[in-house]
């Protein structure tokens, strides 16, 4: 077992722990007070916003001035090449889950796009593909069980990893263990999926440094707000795109 899959399995286990104490939060009795409470899906409040301030104080410590970092002094040719290569590398995730979401199109635009990019894009580095039409999209396990049906399960609030909710957990542990380019390639498969994934949320934090700080001084609960994007921009990829992701402060409409 691997250092990610074993990490995975540590997350599983306290996402169980949470839903547990989740299941045995008191809805208030005022009836607007318990509308509140379930439109938010949020019992166990008091927990994810001790460990959302956690996550903030290593945001603010490390995660955004190590983006900073990144965005300013790693050129942007070189960003793009990381980003092509590790979207190439994390296709047949989203191809096993396209296939499990009955989306017969969207998995041969998927497999399509991986050959293409793996045999004429330098493994990835380039997306050929995406200059002749194919556009590339995600897709994760999570979405999977929430096309399947499966609810959402109450909010989360994960150490270093954020919003989440128990059905999105349990989806991240799946997807670890799927791509089987980990398995065909070992260890450089395991370790691409360590340390991609590492440098995928510096690149996802770079993108995002000034929305993010305009959302926050704006923002009379910072918490509140960013549950609230973080669930209707989950509800936008599960639709593929159907539901308009909100945009964050300075984004375009």
């Amino acid at each position: 077992m691997t250092g990610m899959h074993g990490k995975a399995l540590r997350v599983a286990a306290l996402a169980m722990v949470l839903a547990s104490l989740a299941a045995c939060a008191t809805a208030p009795a005022d009836p607007a007070a318990r509308a509140e409470f379930e439109r938010a899906n949020d019992p166990i409040e008091p927990f994810n916003r001790r460990m959302f301030a956690f996550n903030l104080w290593v945001d603010d410590n490390v995660g955004k001035p190590v983006a900073i970092a990144y965005r300013d002094n790693v050129p942007k040719f070189v960003r793009d090449r990381f980003r092509d290569f590790y979207d190439n590398f994390q296709a047949p995730v989203t191809f096993i889950n396209d296939v499990l979401q009955f989306e017969s199109g969207r998995a041969a635009e998927t497999a399509t796009r991986f050959w293409v990019n793996s045999v004429f894009g330098m493994a990835g580095f380039w997306d050929v593909a995406g200059q002749y039409g194919l556009k590339k999209h995600k897709e994760d396990f999570g979405q999977t069980l929430a096309v399947w049906g499966v609810k959402e399960g109450p909010y989360l609030v994960l150490p270093f990893m954020g919003p989440s909710n128990v059905r999105d957990t349990t989806g991240r542990v799946v997807d670890s263990f799927s791509n089987p380019i980990s398995y065909f390639l070992p260890p450089v498969g395991a370790w691409l999926e360590l340390a991609g994934g590492i440098i995928d949320r510096v690149d996802e934090r770079a993108g995002i440094i000034e929305q993010v700080d305009e959302l926050r001084r704006t923002s009379l609960d910072f918490y509140a707000a960013v549950r609230s994007l973080s669930r209707q921009n989950r509800e936008s990829e599960i639709s593929n795109g159907k539901i308009k992701k909100p945009p964050l402060p300075g984004e375009d409409e």
